[in-house]
């Protein structure tokens, strides 16, 4: 079985989609191939969204936004999107999930760490949905 590959997509790739992707990251060991992309990339990581990743224990201070491009989504086994609604071109034989979740841009650390909490959550059933335990 290959190894599976989720592509998490948000407007501005500076957020929502850079947390879910470091906690798949840090959380799968390795076990899912991870991206995360924008349809309108910002120009820098939202500063609240890094210190709440800083206080979960993972450094996200080396990501910054990237472009979505169909080559990224293509190339994915499932792609979560959060907020970014018909920009994500579709093909077939790719699952693809909508994260409803609030946007974090604009807001300070406060309103951002029950967005992370919520994303990790998420992340975590989504690794146990791709990564059946070996028992």
């Amino acid at each position: 079985m290959s190894t599976p590959s989720v592509l998490f997509v948000c407007v501005h790739n500076a957020g929502r989609s850079q947390m879910a992707a470091a906690f798949l990251a840090h959380l799968a060991g390795g076990a899912i191939e991870v991206r995360s992309a924008g349809s309108a990339p910002a120009e820098h990581l939202n500063p609240a969204v890094v210190t709440a990743m800083a206080e979960a224990g993972i450094d996200i201070t080396d990501q910054s936004p990237k472009i979505l491009t169909a080559d990224a989504v293509q190339s994915s086994t499932v792609v979560i999107t959060m907020g970014c609604g018909d920009t994500c071109p579709v093909f077939p034989g790719i699952s693809y999930r909508d994260w409803d979740l609030p946007d974090p841009a604009g807001h300070g650390i406060q309103a951002v760490r029950p967005i992370r909490d919520e994303i990790r959550a998420r992340v975590q059933a989504l690794i146990t949905e791709l990564v059946p335990a070996n028992t």
